[in-house]
């Protein structure tokens, strides 16, 4: 009787393993805040799961600049089926490693900006912004805030998005200029962290007067917490658009799958997720709209943004600018 038991138990075990084995996973790639409770992770994963007949699984590795490193450093031997949390201003570089296969996907996106390109597809975008408290003097362009004693916190260019977003919007304002201005900022800037989290954080607690993120986080605070003392400050120098995308790995093992997702990450039951968990625009507004409180939030009138291969040719001078002179 013992045996029985024993064996039929182990044959349970066998079909177990095996009917988990024959479930695909989908492996996501992506920045850590992405994956976290209060990000868009958790929903996105649950919804696609009821469609996929699949697992799927977000892998954080730091800020959205830093999955590029990853991925240089990985090469072929990724195992990532989906990269999603780069911006145009790394998709050159990405492009460059070979890594990346078409997405196939036509889509009905609402971003203010045409899109053409065949590897990346937007899944989301802003305008970079400083966020201060309400109440307090805000300066209007970038040069006022150098010329204040508002102290700042900002994020690494080499591992964020955010730090990254920061020097481009500074060299398209100021070009040849660039040095000058970072010289006239530095005094400011309280600290950099690797990432945008850890700077919104200190932001939060009072660490800092005003935080580099986005002219959409005030939106979080008047939804999420019905409270409306932080505020975007508007330049009039305009302000750098960040649009974030995803893309498929070429030598993913489970190509249909990352193609659903694709197709999936530009449809409502994804683009309806992203406004009040990512607190992003959605590169395709769901058929519901945007929620309440999207309306308050400023609109540049001037949007800047240069091409993958502009911010390609000219991020490793931008970056050697920016250390020079925060070492001083």
């Amino acid at each position: 009787m013992l045996k029985t038991t024993y064996l039929t138990a182990v044959a349970g075990l066998c079909v177990a393993t095996v009917a988990t084995a024959e479930v695909p996973k989908l492996t996501v790639l992506t920045y850590d805040s992405f994956t976290t409770e209060w990000g868009p992770g958790p929903a996105i994963e649950a919804a696609f799961e009821e469609t996929c007949a699949c697992d799927l699984e977000f892998v954080g590795a730091g800020d959205g600049a830093a999955l590029l490193a990853r991925l240089q450093l990985e090469g072929l031997r990724t195992e990532a089926d989906i990269v999603l949390g780069l911006d145009t201003n790394l998709t050159a570089a990405a492009r460059e490693t070979g890594l990346f296969a078409p997405h196939g996907i036509e889509a009905e996106l609402t971003l203010p900006l045409g899109w053409t390109d065949t590897e990346f597809l937007p899944y989301d975008w802003s305008y970079f912004a400083f966020v201060g408290n309400e109440g307090a003097e805000a300066p209007t362009s970038l040069q006022a805030l150098a010329d204040s004693d508002i102290k700042i916190v900002i994020q690494d260019p080499r591992s964020s998005t955010p730090g990254l977003g920061l020097l481009l919007w500074v060299k398209d304002v100021y070009g040849d200029d660039a040095p000058q201005f970072w010289a006239d900022l530095a005094d400011n800037i309280i600290t950099v962290t690797p990432g945008w989290s850890e700077a919104y954080g200190l932001f939060i607690d009072g660490e800092a007067d005003a935080v580099l993120s986005y002219t959409t986080s005030p939106a979080y605070h008047l939804i999420a917490e019905d409270d409306a003392s932080k505020v975007a400050w508007a330049f009039d120098d305009g302000h750098y658009m960040q649009v974030e995308v995803a893309g498929k790995v070429a030598g993913t093992n489970v190509p249909e799958i990352a193609d659903q997702f694709l197709a999936f990450m530009v449809s409502d039951g994804f683009q309806s997720i992203i406004p009040t968990t990512n607190w992003m625009y959605p590169a395709a507004t769901p058929a519901d709209g945007l929620p309440e409180g999207f309306d308050t939030l400023v609109v540049p009138e001037l949007s800047l943004l240069k091409t993958p291969e502009d911010a390609l040719a000219i991020r490793d001078e931008a970056l050697a600018e920016w250390r020079e002179a925060l070492s001083q």
